[in-house]
């Protein structure tokens, strides 16, 4: 029998079987309307696929719990299309396709760490720190008489992904980046 949570232990981060797929719970809102009976609103996030639906629970009712687990690893080298981590208490490596990693491929660098999340022992996203530092490997050079609060330019990153920086930065220098923002924050 698989284990069941009510619609009154919602949680963000929660994850949740829905019509035979996957979910995490990103928002969620209990509502008592006048009239009728008392119901949850819910926008989940698809574990597969990535696509954000919203749905509505009617208050108390059950759904199939997912088991997930969240650990910290060290990100160790890329090979083809599988990105190799270790985990940092065990040692144990895992090999990841790009495909799972998805956009987040492009803020982990080597030797960097990295949150792995599994559903039901199944790998499902690789969520990168806040913030990484990283090395400009291609942008244009910057000119003399630039200032911080000229404008920016495209730079391509050690580990292929662009950001906008300032002009002032230049090739071989490493830069701070949000990772969840895709922006520059400042030079390191």
């Amino acid at each position: 029998m698989a284990d069941t949570i009510s619609t009154n232990q919602f949680r963000n981060g929660a994850a949740i079987r829905v019509d035979g797929k996957r979910f995490t719970i990103t928002y969620f809102q209990h509502v008592k309307p006048g009239k009728g009976g008392a119901f949850v609103r819910t926008r989940l996030r698809n574990l597969d696929t990535g696509a954000v639906i919203e749905k509505t629970f009617r208050a108390g009712e059950k759904v199939e719990s997912v088991r997930t687990e969240s650990r910290p690893m060290q990100f160790l080298y890329r090979d083809g299309d599988l990105f190799y981590f270790m985990d940092s208490e065990t040692y144990e490596q895992l090999a990841i396709p790009v495909e799972v990693i998805g956009e987040a491929a492009g803020f982990i660098a080597p030797n960097g760490e990295a949150r792995v999340l599994s559903a039901d022992g199944e790998v499902v996203s690789v969520e990168p720190p806040a913030h990484v530092d990283l090395e400009v490997s291609e942008t244009d050079p910057g000119l003399k008489g630039d200032t911080a609060t000229g404008g920016s330019k495209p730079a391509t990153l050690e580990t292929g992904v662009v950001v906008q920086v300032p002009l002032f930065v230049n090739v071989g220098e490493r830069v701070r980046v949000d990772t969840r923002t895709n922006e520059y924050l400042t030079r390191v």
